[in-house]
């Protein structure tokens, strides 16, 4: 996937102006995730990453409207990334089993960066994911912004991966909700990993994640 160019689509309701249409909009784009990941969402603003990239904070203003504008339009961005590259690990696959078996893989594992994006670094981005998302919809406006669509990219991929799951057990009754949990679920255990380890049987090297929540969704679907 290294010599790939890949161009990840973003809905324009998610931007004022687009990042991808300039150096400066990638430059946001590209030092948000730096500092959201070093500061934490809270005490990150607009002010301190103008300061960083040598803008003002009005220059910000004209692509993202608010922080938590930024954070949904980083949330998606991810979300299409993986998105993509589960349509890649699924292409082809003709056995269920193995499309869902690399479904879950793709989606549980560690990330690594992807050379096909130069200004995004989706590592930073992952952990963001991961400890940051959830302050996105946890909000009173949720269902406002759920209507407009801002959490559709999230909702596919769950989606995509239900159906595949539907497809070994037409029958079984709650896929989008176990891949849901598979989702959230291994960030939490991603996270515990790292700052609360008597939570998690998580071991370095041996894939314990993946190979929890793969173990756990066959087991499910085969009732």
């Amino acid at each position: 996937m290294k010599n790939l160019q890949i161009h990840i689509t973003i809905s324009p309701e998610l931007y004022t102006k687009n990042p991808e249409s300039s150096e400066l909009g990638h430059k946001i784009v590209s030092k948000s995730i730096e500092m959201i990941d070093e500061l934490g969402f809270e005490a990150f603003n607009f002010k301190k990453l103008g300061t960083v990239i040598g803008s003002n904070e009005s220059s910000i203003y004209r692509y993202f409207s608010s922080k938590h504008a930024l954070l949904i339009y980083l949330i998606n961005w991810y979300w299409s990334w993986i998105e993509y590259k589960l349509v890649f690990v699924t292409l082809n696959v003709s056995s269920p089993y193995d499309k869902l078996n690399n479904a879950i893989e793709l989606l549980t594992q560690q990330v690594t960066e992807d050379n096909s994006f130069s200004y995004i670094n989706e590592v930073l981005l992952n952990k963001i994911i991961v400890s940051e998302s959830s302050k996105a919809y946890h909000t009173k406006d949720v269902d406002e912004e759920n209507k407009k669509g801002y959490y559709k990219t999230y909702k596919r991929v769950v989606s995509r991966v239900s159906d595949i799951v539907l497809e070994i057990d037409p029958t079984y009754e709650f896929p989008h909700m176990l891949i849901s949990t598979v989702i959230e679920g291994a960030h939490h255990q991603r996270y515990f990993s790292d700052h609360l380890p008597s939570l998690t049987d998580f071991e370095e090297g041996k894939k314990s994640i993946e190979r929890f929540y793969i173990d756990l969704v066959f087991k499910t679907i085969a009732h």
